[in-house]
């Protein structure tokens, strides 16, 4: 917890289990947190174990996922009670965590912050079905995180399912309906209470800085001027514009791509997401070449595809 308040609520629980084990990612570079107190704090515990840690801290009320910022962790005024005035919080350590049959759940689903794995794991699978069918990538319907907060929430409406991290009205009503009849028949079969205190609660609007990004990418102002506007660094503002196209909406950005990236280049890295297995910016920094590619490169190229393929 005081993990997520030194890097400001601003990252989700992937990027907080990186700190704590001392992962030098790019992202971790990029942000400095390698110079952060608790960076290398949990070097001998398992990530599995770390992950388990937050998804019961969340069960627990101590932290939430923002719904309108794709996840990112956040204490709830419970969790800063906490760090004011800890107390002992039991955590059951899964014993499945060194089970060594490869088809094992904990195996299929890894280190997620999803309180039912067994859920998390046939969703996957349905969207690696899906993604063959549609001959797009898995990534495209629905993020990792997104089935998370499906398996932790179970939402079984449309309405419900269009307010979880990452899914907009437009990804619930194009890939939804599969997903709600799987998620449906699981909580049928297991005999699953939803508790009303997990459920995602309905958000009427958009946040007004979302709106206005919208709107200043629809009048094509330049990015960096729209950051500087806004009082963002140019990776915030791009953070974002990826929750936007995420949750389903189609924005352009062509008129930006245009004026600073060759053209070649765009078609490089928009052709390497089209047959990636993952969306994630450090092996495709790895395939394309870190010295050939700067990550923002990479990541204005992965909101083009992802607003054309996936929105």
């Amino acid at each position: 917890m005081e993990t997520i308040l030194e890097v400001r609520e601003k990252f989700k629980a992937e990027h907080i289990v990186d700190i704590l084990k001392g992962n030098e990612t790019s992202d971790i570079k990029t942000y400095q947190h390698d110079e952060l107190e608790n960076f290398a704090s949990a070097t001998d515990e398992d990530e599995k174990l770390l992950h388990a840690v937050i998804r019961q801290a969340l069960i627990a009320g101590y932290i939430s996922k923002d719904i309108e910022n794709y996840g990112l962790l956040k204490l709830t005024p419970a969790g800063k009670a906490f760090i004011k005035s800890p107390k002992p919080f039991p955590v059951v350590k899964d014993t499945e965590f060194e089970d060594d049959d490869e088809d094992a759940v904990t195996k299929t689903s890894g280190g997620t912050c999803a309180a039912d794995d067994v859920l998390f794991s046939i969703l996957k699978d349905l969207r690696k079905k899906m993604s063959k069918k549609l001959d797009v990538p898995p990534f495209v319907i629905f993020q990792d995180p997104s089935l998370e907060a499906m398996a932790t929430t179970y939402p079984i409406t449309m309405e419900e399912l269009q307010n979880i991290p990452g899914v907009g009205s437009g990804k619930a009503k194009r890939y939804g309906e599969d997903f709600l009849k799987v998620i449906k028949e699981h909580v049928k079969e297991n005999e699953i209470i939803r508790p009303e205190d997990l459920r995602v609660r309905t958000v009427p609007n958009k946040s007004k800085l979302k709106v206005s990004i919208i709107q200043s990418i629809d009048r094509k102002i330049a990015l960096d001027d729209i950051a500087m506007a806004k009082g963002l660094e140019i990776n915030e503002l791009l953070d974002e514009i990826e929750a936007i196209v995420y949750s389903g909406t189609k924005i352009n950005i062509d008129y930006f791509l245009d004026e600073i990236m060759d053209p070649d280049r765009v078609d490089e890295i928009f052709e390497y997401f089209r047959t990636a297995e993952t969306d994630k910016i450090e092996p495709a920094l790895r395939e394309l070449g870190e010295d050939d590619f700067s990550e923002t490169e990479i990541r204005l190229v992965r909101i083009k595809f992802l607003s054309e393929i996936g929105n």
